[in-house]
């Protein structure tokens, strides 16, 4: 199936949504303007049930098919935006200093709207689709609080399916894999507390910025070291911080930083070694640290069987030469990870062209994507819910 010929006909209504949110970024939970306008346009479809304030901002619509009873699948879009400085100066950039849609949810939100638009014309198929509209995905965990607030047992959920834009991946293609995609994520802070004094008199003082300096490179042997090659494993050091003057050796240094993961038992391990390291060297020093870390989204693990589904519905959409089965996985995080912990599924990635990448401030969605990705939520849907 290529693009839909109603699906063509809606690109421009679609994309003037998805510029509409990129002027409205909201963050994490505070999603007020974005939940009222996704609330809004599924009421105008006709969705047989509207459910706002899932997990605080979240939306749910829920679609019933003509053609009887059958299993309730769950498609989900993330809705947050990011804190950054918009630098496009495209006429649709965001109207909000220091706020962005610089990962592409607006164009999440705007295709699973189009979809929704399209099945709740059509309904042809059996049992039900949830169309999820997530909030807080950047560092929020909402697909967690969605789940706290009951979302798979209240709708009867039995699969969960999930897309992101890629930038360098060509319009109209897809990439997926079966097993781990994403990463799982921690953050870690490490404080050491060490002896101040006169930057002359160093042999007086227990110096915290050298001790830092060791553990940050002694740090690097977590994946040089530790971990098999074999598998993937991150450790950044992101924050440096020591002192206020040029003659004074502080008293304290602070160090934090990310651990990124395939497998939960290398980031168990990971966060292990971490914190023997910084205990060896703080005490090797005559220094006292403190080692937090707070685990953070685990490793988004697409299910094998509801991948090869998924494959199958990606090429009837852009080919067989369009949909690359063996991506590399990415080790940024993503919270759909959570619903995949609890029903199987798939996340797959759709390709953004070549645009600025994830997370920066010339970044913007390109509105090409919009039609081949309703038209794969489309035929998922209208195929897992045969009759």
């Amino acid at each position: 199936m290529p693009i839909l010929n109603r699906v063509a006909e809606m690109h421009d209504e679609v994309t003037e949504w998805r510029r509409h949110l990129h002027t409205i970024p909201e963050l994490l939970y505070d999603l007020h303007q974005t939940s009222a306008f996704v609330e809004d346009k599924l009421r105008s479809f006709g969705c047989d049930e509207v459910v706002p304030g899932l997990g605080k901002t979240g939306v749910v619509g829920i679609i019933k098919g003509n053609l009887g009873d059958g299993p309730t699948i769950g498609l989900r879009a993330d809705m947050d935006a990011l804190p950054l400085d918009e630098i496009t100066g495209k006429p649709h950039a965001s109207q909000t200093p220091g706020k962005m849609h610089a990962c592409g949810h607006d164009g999440h939100t705007a295709m699973l709207l189009g979809a929704a638009k399209y099945l709740a014309e059509t309904r042809n198929f059996k049992g039900s689709v949830a169309v999820v509209f997530q909030p807080a995905e950047e560092g929020g965990a909402g697909a967690k609080a969605m789940i706290d607030d009951g979302l798979m047992d209240r709708f009867g959920i039995s699969r969960v399916f999930g897309m992101h834009n890629m930038p360098g991946l060509p319009v109209g293609q897809f990439a997926i894999r079966p097993g781990p995609i994403m990463a799982a994520t921690a953050e870690f802070t490490i404080t050491i507390k060490g002896r101040g004094g006169h930057a002359a008199m160093p042999h007086g003082t227990i110096d915290p910025i050298v001790i830092a300096s060791q553990m940050v490179m002694a740090l690097q042997t977590i994946a040089a070291r530790t971990t098999d090659p074999i598998d993937s494993i991150v450790v950044s050091v992101t924050k440096f911080h020591a002192g206020d003057a040029y003659n004074i050796i502080p008293q304290t240094a602070l160090l934090a930083g990310t651990i990124r993961t395939l497998r939960t038992e290398v980031g168990e391990k990971a966060r292990e070694r971490m914190r023997a390291i910084c205990e060896g060297i703080a005490a090797a020093n005559g220094a006292t640290v403190d080692v937090h870390i707070d685990v953070n989204y685990p490793v988004t693990y697409n299910d094998p069987g509801e991948t090869d589904f998924a494959i199958d519905i990606a090429r009837d959409v852009a080919g067989e030469p369009g949909v690359h089965t063996g991506v590399n996985p990415v080790m940024g995080g993503e919270d759909f990870s959570y619903m995949l912990e609890v029903r199987p599924g798939a996340f797959i990635f759709a390709g953004n062209g070549d645009t600025a990448n994830l997370h920066n401030p010339s970044y913007d969605f390109n509105d090409e994507l919009i039609p081949h990705g309703i038209s794969y939520w489309v035929r998922l849907t209208e195929t897992a819910l045969a009759r």
